[in-house]
């Protein structure tokens, strides 16, 4: 029997709605095994899912210091490569490869790695891996389930992985055939090559404060 909000889409919303609630229903509960060709052909829905080994995982909804997080990392770094064409940073980009299809909540690609059309704008499907992925976790996201989403873009090509913790204030820094360096308070982070950043731990916690009290 539909639930009620599938009956209340069904009663008023458009075909595109019904086939983003259905996607929905399906990622919570179906166990049927998809493909990952199968489930890129699923319609996008909000919060985005992942396909993992053979499972579509739906990341958790945003919360306000993931997203003021991500957003300041974001343009931070678009600041200093988008007009030098270095690098771009995408926040929630699609990114399958090695048999996955996951969404960093930021993927910073050097600009030698953007596929762009004839008209110069960014292709659409990305099938490589970011040369750097940065995650934050949610308190109800599985650490090792985002951990091994940096590892496998590490497996292939990715350079650098950010795991950062607000609640903690800690970031994991992820480099191949390294140890992962825990750093905290006035470390320094290392950045992409190229890129003209310097951020400590202590500067990207403090971008959560925006108000005075």
């Amino acid at each position: 029997m539909p639930t009620a909000s599938f009956a209340n889409a069904f009663a008023t919303g458009t075909k595109a709605d019904l086939a983003m609630l259905e996607t929905a229903q399906m990622v919570q509960t179906s166990s049927k095994t998809l493909t990952l060709e199968e489930f890129l052909e699923l319609p996008e829905i909000k919060p985005a899912s992942e396909y993992i080994n053979g499972k579509i995982i739906q990341k958790p909804m945003p919360k306000a210091r993931h997203s003021r997080l991500q957003s300041k990392l974001t343009n931070a770094i678009n600041e200093v490569t988008e007009e030098r064409r270095v690098a771009y940073a995408f926040p929630e980009l699609r990114c399958t490869f090695g048999g996955r299809s996951i969404v960093p909540d930021v993927a910073v690609l050097r600009w030698n790695h953007i596929k762009f059309d004839e008209n110069g704008e960014p292709s659409d499907d990305v099938l490589i891996s970011p040369d750097w992925t940065i995650e934050i976790l949610s308190p109800d996201q599985s650490s090792n389930r985002v951990t091994g989403n940096i590892l496998h873009c590490l497996t292939y090509g990715c350079q650098l992985g950010w795991l950062l913790d607000p609640d903690d204030r800690s970031i994991v820094v992820f480099q191949p055939k390294q140890q992962p360096e825990l750093c905290q308070e006035d470390d320094n982070l290392i950045v992409l090559d190229g890129l003209e950043l310097n951020l400590t731990v202590e500067q990207v916690f403090n971008w959560l404060k925006m108000n005075d009290t």
